[in-house]
């Protein structure tokens, strides 16, 4: 729905909220959400341990393999951050289960990277098991085009004419919505909302002065866009 509403429309502006430093978001990452499924065979551990196949020793040996496909200097990031396994702490585990958040840059990094988790879970360590991977959900990247970089200046002079203060275009490793218009060639500019920080903590916080000038310069943005 939004990549066809973004086809329809002629810039995008995201209102996810601005920097701390008042900036907007000019870039962003791409991210998956991934879960995979682990099978072993349960058995008594203490009378019957050689029957057992272990989940969670196949579980530990997949999060360190796909913990090493990360490559920081690229933007690639790997983080296993729920896992859950288990019968009984007398059981050896039938069962297990992981969740990957991945997120990169370059658009062509999400299938290599992709590719290389698909092995790793297709690839048993602990021999008798088997895995599954599910996809849960997906950003893509903003990517900055052209067309985009007009949309940011359309905006920067109208936050200047709005009262507030000289800002700049940042990148954020974040995921959002601004990637999907992005995506499909439409000029997107990403965090043009009230400032704030600290994001997915208890201490986030909104700064309630921005709210009125955030907003003022949006609307005279908005009514001078012209990408064409």
């Amino acid at each position: 729905m939004i990549e066809r509403e973004g086809r329809a429309a002629r810039a995008v502006y995201n209102s996810e909220p601005g920097r701390p430093a008042g900036n907007v978001v000019t870039g962003r990452k791409g991210g998956m959400f991934v879960r995979f499924e682990i099978a072993g065979k349960a058995a008594h551990s203490g009378g019957n341990f050689a029957q057992g196949i272990n989940a969670i020793g196949e579980l530990a040996h997949k999060i360190v393999q796909i913990h090493a496909l990360t490559d920081l200097a690229k933007g690639v990031t790997l983080n296993v951050g729920l896992v859950a396994g288990g019968q009984s702490v007398n059981t050896t585990a039938p069962h297990a289960e992981g969740q990957i958040d991945m997120r990169y840059i370059d658009p062509a990094d999400r299938a290599t990277t992709l590719a290389a988790i698909e092995a790793i879970i297709a690839t048993p360590t602990v021999p008798g098991t088997t895995a599954k991977l599910h996809i849960n959900g997906e950003f893509l990247p903003v990517v900055q085009s052209e067309t985009s970089k007009i949309l940011f200046d359309t905006y920067r002079a109208a936050a200047k004419d709005a009262g507030l203060p000289s800002l700049d275009g940042e990148f954020a490793g974040g995921c959002a919505d601004s990637g999907f218009t992005a995506s499909v060639g439409t000029p997107t500019i990403c965090g043009v909302g009230p400032v704030g920080g600290n994001a997915h903590t208890p201490q986030e916080y909104l700064e309630l002065d921005s709210i009125v000038p955030r907003a003022q310069a949006l609307a005279l943005a908005i009514l001078r866009t012209r990408v064409d």
